[in-house]
């Protein structure tokens, strides 16, 4: 029983070994074949492009001022969706024949 168990799955990969893998060397289009590479370029040379400083003594405080204007707008949704009155009017229900 054991064996048999073993030989099931192992026939399986077997049988699926023997599948002729699919032909891929034509299926991309010559414009593409065509396509060169692109260059290769020193690190040192994308570094030199990079500005040193990319954050400031202002950038700081424009973050800040920001991190301050997300806070209040934040604490300005926490309230209540629904006012009072409303929820008073919504906890009566609707009285069947109101319509």
């Amino acid at each position: 029983m054991r064996l048999t168990l073993f030989m099931l799955p192992a026939l399986v990969a077997l049988l699926g070994a023997c599948n002729q893998f699919p032909e891929l060397d034509h299926t991309v289009d010559s414009d593409a074949q065509a396509v060169g590479y692109t260059d290769l370029v020193p690190i040192e040379t994308i570094k030199a492009a990079v500005p040193e400083t990319q954050i400031e003594p202002k950038t700081e405080e424009d973050l800040e001022d920001r991190v301050e204007r997300l806070k209040k707008r934040a604490n300005g949704l926490r309230g209540a969706v629904v006012d009072e009155a409303t929820q008073e009017r919504m906890k009566a229900g609707i009285e069947p024949g109101s319509e």
